[in-house]
């Protein structure tokens, strides 16, 4: 092991990187995405937020309904204003004299005078109490758009579902580039350790001086500070992946290792991409459902203005001093109707308020569709870039291998300066990161365009 190649570990390590056998491929990652959605909080908050409006178009429509209520009252009163008639003193003589008339006791002459109180003492009402809309237009229109702002809060969490899916997608391709980028880091490590034991050799063997063995320890340093940096990279984005999820931060993440090797075609025509984000984004829909809801209080606020409200409704109780119940039952209907004739064009101002707000919400969804044209024009120009730059790394890491190794072989044969080899090696190292970065851009701008066109 001591005296292997250097190029021989190279092609050993992407040997063992090439040949992965996949565990289950693209599955891994769907079914993170589906745990995602199943456990990400934020997720969970829209969820509630259908609840509510769920409920509160069950509060509307119970407004279709008649009400019944249960209305008993107790009065017990003491001073205060008093009704006072001397009915008495008035009827009682006159009714005397009638009866010495008529030679009868036809006419009452014991009349007490009234002296009441206005407030009643020991006065109970108990009743039922029925109410019931035959039309009335808030009822009718604030049922329609509570209905239309659900579908609206139902497509706020499709949104906020896409955009989930890819974070997590992105996520998980960073915590993958971050594990490609440890393990390019450690095998520069033993291609450097390896020169290290060589210039070890050579001066042990009084064939160089020490200064290259101090130079390849030095190099060993370096790279030690970055597989540093790139060990803490990884757990930092294993944690951010594993926060997404909603579950422990240091929880392991399972590997997709095809999933960096073999990468998405672009094949799409632009065109027909945007066609397809303007048929199935959900922010179209959300701004719909409000548009159709303004629409709605356009309607409502005209009905206010020209339509009146009827209604009927009754009470049946018991009503009188002291709870005797005796004589007591009374029971009134009613039918009613309410319309306001003038309010100070207070309802016109409603109308062209309401319909200001249509008004914009239309001019919002013209600028929504060219936003989203643009949206996925720039995902699908970032996506070619992103495969162009791959191929060029893909140039670039074939042309560092050949060149390290012609000089790996040099260098063997006393042919070349350790300058010369580091230089080299440091090219391989560069080409291989950047290749690596460039895999994993391909793949996160791969995700972008499924975004921007809604692909589930």
């Amino acid at each position: 092991m001591k005296n292997m190649p250097i190029t021989l570990l190279f092609i050993l390590y992407c040997s063992l990187f090439i040949g992965e056998a996949p565990a289950q491929t693209s599955s891994i990652l769907d079914s993170y995405v589906q745990e995602g959605l199943k456990n990400n909080l934020a997720l969970r908050q829209e969820s509630f937020e259908i609840g509510r409006v769920t409920e509160a178009i069950n509060q509307a429509r119970s407004l279709f309904y008649p009400r019944v209520a249960f209305n008993p009252t107790y009065s017990l009163a003491a001073g205060g204003r008093r009704l006072e008639f001397p009915v008495g003193d008035l009827l009682n003589p006159a009714y005397a004299t009638l009866n010495k008339l008529t030679g009868s006791d036809n006419f009452p002459t014991n009349i007490q005078n009234v002296n009441q109180l206005l407030a009643p003492n020991n006065f109970h009402d108990t009743k039922f109490s029925v109410q019931y809309a035959i039309y009335n237009t808030d009822i009718r229109y604030n049922y329609l758009i509570q209905k239309q702002l659900l579908t609206a809060q139902q497509a706020r969490k499709r949104i906020v579902e896409n955009e989930l899916c890819y974070t997590v997608r992105t996520a998980y391709y960073q915590y993958l580039q971050t594990l490609d980028a440890v393990r390019i880091l450690d095998n520069s490590r033993r291609v450097l350790t390896e020169l290290a034991r060589l210039n070890e050799k050579l001066v042990s063997n009084n064939v160089a001086t020490k200064e290259i063995l101090s130079s390849a320890r030095y190099e060993l340093s370096k790279l030690d500070r970055q597989m540093a940096d790139a060990t803490k990279s990884r757990e930092s984005a294993r944690a951010y992946f594993n926060f997404l999820l909603n579950r422990d931060l240091v929880a392991s993440v399972e590997v997709d290792s095809v999933l960096t090797r073999i990468l998405p075609e672009q094949k799409e025509n632009m065109v027909d991409l945007q066609q397809t984000a303007l048929r199935g984004r959900q922010e179209l829909v959300q701004l719909g459902g409000s548009l159709r809801a303004a629409q709605t209080a356009v309607k409502l606020n005209e009905a206010n203005a020209n339509i009146p409200n009827l209604y009927v409704g009754g009470n049946a109780g018991f009503q009188g001093f002291g709870y005797t119940f005796q004589n007591q039952a009374y029971a009134i209907a009613q039918i009613g109707l309410q319309w306001d004739l003038f309010r100070g064009y207070e309802k016109r101002s409603k109308i062209q308020q309401a319909r200001i707000q249509t008004n914009a919400l239309q001019t919002r969804m013209q600028e929504l569709q060219q936003q989203i044209q643009l949206q996925v024009l720039q995902a699908y120009y970032d996506l070619s870039a992103a495969n162009e730059s791959l191929a060029a790394t893909q140039s670039g890491i074939q042309n560092a291998d050949a060149s390290f190794r012609v000089i790996d072989s040099k260098y063997r044969n006393g042919q070349a300066l350790l300058i010369e080899f580091l230089r080299y090696q440091n090219d391989q190292l560069t080409a291989q990161l950047q290749h690596s970065l460039a895999r994993t851009d391909v793949l996160i701008k791969r995700a972008a365009l499924d975004r921007a066109v809604a692909v589930e």
